[in-house]
């Protein structure tokens, strides 16, 4: 890779970091608003109530696996600083740039990644 390919992938990895703060945050607001104490808002029948709790539960889950990805993509980042992009945690080779062009905050190549998948 050159310092080009590094650029690329530095301003893909930003515009994702942007775009999922800016997801997490609504869907927190979203779950603060609907669950903020409004007695108007308050459920009536019990089956509104479990509704409810699914829909929070699905949302914190979705929240914490976009958290995960900001993870990843900060360390991506941070390898891109340190000379370290594009090489694989498990073995040390190369990340090929398709894997990389579909998921730029990749950090094993396709073999180690679905042995630590199957493992």
């Amino acid at each position: 890779m050159n310092k080009s390919d590094f650029k690329i992938y530095k301003e893909r990895l930003l515009e994702i970091r942007s775009l999922l703060r800016g997801d997490i945050t609504q869907m927190a607001d979203a779950t603060l608003n609907k669950n903020g104490g409004n007695a108007g808002n308050m459920p009536i029948h019990m089956a509104d109530i479990g509704s409810d709790a699914n829909e929070q539960e699905f949302t914190l889950s979705l929240m914490a696996s976009e958290e995960d990805t900001l993870g990843a993509i900060e360390k991506a980042l941070e390898k891109i600083e340190d000379g370290g992009y594009s090489r694989c945690e498990e073995c040390g080779g190369g990340i090929p740039k398709s894997r990389l062009n579909a998921i730029p905050y990749a950090s094993h190549c396709i073999k180690c990644a679905n042995a630590l998948q199957d493992g």
